[in-house]
C-alpha cells in the first residue's frame, strides 16, 4: 500500500514538473498582451519605431528602491519639430506606467534625468512622442539584486 502512494507522489511532482514551463509561457505571454495595450495606449495604435531615443540605466542595480537613468531624445526642439512627451514603462512593476514628462517647444532639449523604482529584474522601456505624430522607442534591460514595489504602492 505505502508503494502506492509513492508512486502517486512520484507522479504528481513529474505532472507539476512538467507544468511549470507551460505556467511560465503563460504569465510571460499575459505579461506581453498587457504591455502591447500599455503602448497602445500611448501610441494610439500608431507604429512604435526604434531610434532617436538613447536610454541610459545601469546594467545591474543593487537595490530597486532607487535606480537612475536618464533619456535624451534627438531633436531639434523647433516650432515645426519637437518632442511632446516622454513615457518610462517598467512591466513587471505593479503599477508600469512609471513617469510621464511632457515637453514644449521652449524645453531647449528633450532629456531627463530621473530615479525610479523597479520591482526586480526586468525590461524598461522609454517611448517619446513627436510632434509630427511619430511615436521613438528604446528599451534596457536591467538586473536588479534587491527588489523594490513589494505592493502597488
Amino acid at each position: 500500500m505505502k508503494s502506492f502512494f509513492k508512486r502517486r507522489l512520484v507522479l504528481a511532482r513529474l505532472a507539476a514538473l512538467f507544468a511549470l514551463p507551460l505556467l511560465t509561457l503563460r504569465r510571460a505571454h499575459a505579461q506581453s498582451e498587457a504591455l502591447d495595450a500599455m503602448v497602445a495606449k500611448i501610441t494610439g495604435g500608431a507604429p512604435l519605431r526604434s531610434g532617436r531615443v538613447k536610454l541610459e540605466i545601469p546594467v545591474l542595480a543593487d537595490n530597486g528602491n532607487s535606480v537612475s537613468l536618464r533619456v535624451a531624445v534627438d531633436s531639434p526642439m523647433t516650432p515645426a519639430s519637437y518632442v511632446k512627451s516622454i513615457h518610462l514603462i517598467a512591466p513587471k512593476n505593479p503599477r508600469p506606467n512609471v513617469a510621464a514628462f511632457f515637453f514644449g517647444v521652449g524645453a531647449g532639449r528633450a532629456q531627463i534625468s530621473t530615479r525610479i523604482r523597479l520591482s526586480g529584474s526586468q525590461g524598461v522601456l522609454a517611448i517619446a512622442a513627436l510632434s509630427d505624430g511619430s511615436f521613438w522607442s528604446a528599451t534596457a534591460e536591467v538586473a536588479v539584486t534587491v527588489s523594490a514595489c513589494w505592493d502597488a504602492s
